[in-house]
């Protein structure tokens, strides 16, 4: 039995949710899994963790933010408190694994998973300047270089789109809604908020090229995703994406906030279809490797360890 929280969308409630959750399921539970990022969600995992302390509950911190390293020299003690204390550490990718041990906690590197029956592949055959945005509005993700990357691109391709998905987190929405009106780009860009999963997928019918705009990752779900599908992704080198995409083998990785360098590999891509397809079928393949078939058996044999470790 698996119980979860919180979908509570007010943040006081949530983590009064998550805490009560904890308390409710504590004699119930094998294990508590605390997805752990590093914004102010790392106080909610923290909490988290020293409630499951208290009630000697063993728990498991996933490793989801990208700046997690930054947090960590930031709040040393408490990384020490909610890390040091844990069962085990999972990572979804190589790169805070690595991080995390730098700093002295154990890390087991599990990636994450995707149902890849779900993801209908279509090979990149013909490429169109159709590009997509998949991930919040949100400042750390950067995109507003989306915006300007479509500028750029629309000075070759003057019939470039660009649809942009996910939830605003902290009004970088109308910031791009600005910037799109200000570069007289509003009527080639579709700016949605967050859709569901099978909308968004069934939307990616209509384009060829994913752009990851981030400054900063861990293994993002979208990228792989879109590899899934067979788009062919432009992403920024940061964090835990060379984890996922090999240079020029299933897609292409750039310095983050440099448009021009999107701009060039795009172009190329329209250019190139055949190294385009290369690229997408390379994805694809890759995606195999996410599937729950094979991600499944490495979280079953960690958290039997883990409670077989609390019970001894």
């Amino acid at each position: 039995m698996v119980y979860t929280a919180s979908s509570v969308y007010n943040q006081a409630g949530r983590l009064l949710d998550m805490l009560a959750a904890i308390w409710k399921y504590r004699s119930r539970v094998s294990v508590v899994l605390i997805d752990t990022y590093s914004s102010k969600a790392f106080y909610y995992a923290m909490l988290c963790g020293m409630a499951c302390q208290m009630l000697g509950v063993p728990y498991i911190p996933i490793l989801r933010g990208g700046d997690l390293p930054a947090r960590i020299r930031r709040n040393r003690g408490m990384a020490r408190r909610l890390f040091g204390g844990a069962a085990v550490n999972v990572s979804p990718s190589t790169y805070l694994k690595t991080e995390f041990e730098k700093e002295g906690f154990a890390v087991r590197a599990i990636s994450n998973f995707i149902p890849i029956a779900k993801y209908p592949y279509r090979n990149r055959t013909v490429v169109e300047p159709r590009l997509l945005y998949v991930r919040a509005y949100q400042m750390l993700y950067n995109p507003v270089l989306a915006i300007r990357v479509l500028k750029e691109v629309s000075a070759k391709y003057p019939e470039s789109t660009l649809c942009m998905v996910g939830p605003d987190k902290d009004g970088s929405m109308a910031v791009v809604r600005s910037e799109s009106e200000a570069l007289a780009l509003s009527d080639r860009v579709l700016i949605n908020g967050r859709l569901a999963k099978d909308e968004w997928i069934k939307l990616s019918e209509a384009y060829d090229i994913f752009i990851n705009t981030t400054n900063y990752d861990n293994m993002p779900v979208s990228v792989m995703e879109a590899m899934a599908l067979g788009m062919v992704v432009v992403s920024t080198n940061v964090g835990g994406v060379p984890a996922l995409i090999d240079h020029e083998v299933n897609g292409i990785l750039v310095d983050p906030n440099d448009a021009a360098a999107f701009v060039s590999w795009i172009c190329r891509l329209i250019e190139e279809p055949a190294m385009a397809a290369r690229m997408s079928a390379a994805a694809r393949k890759k995606a195999l490797s996410f599937d729950w078939s094979v991600v499944g058996p490495q979280w079953r044999d960690l958290i039997n360890s883990a409670v077989r470790k609390n019970a001894s």
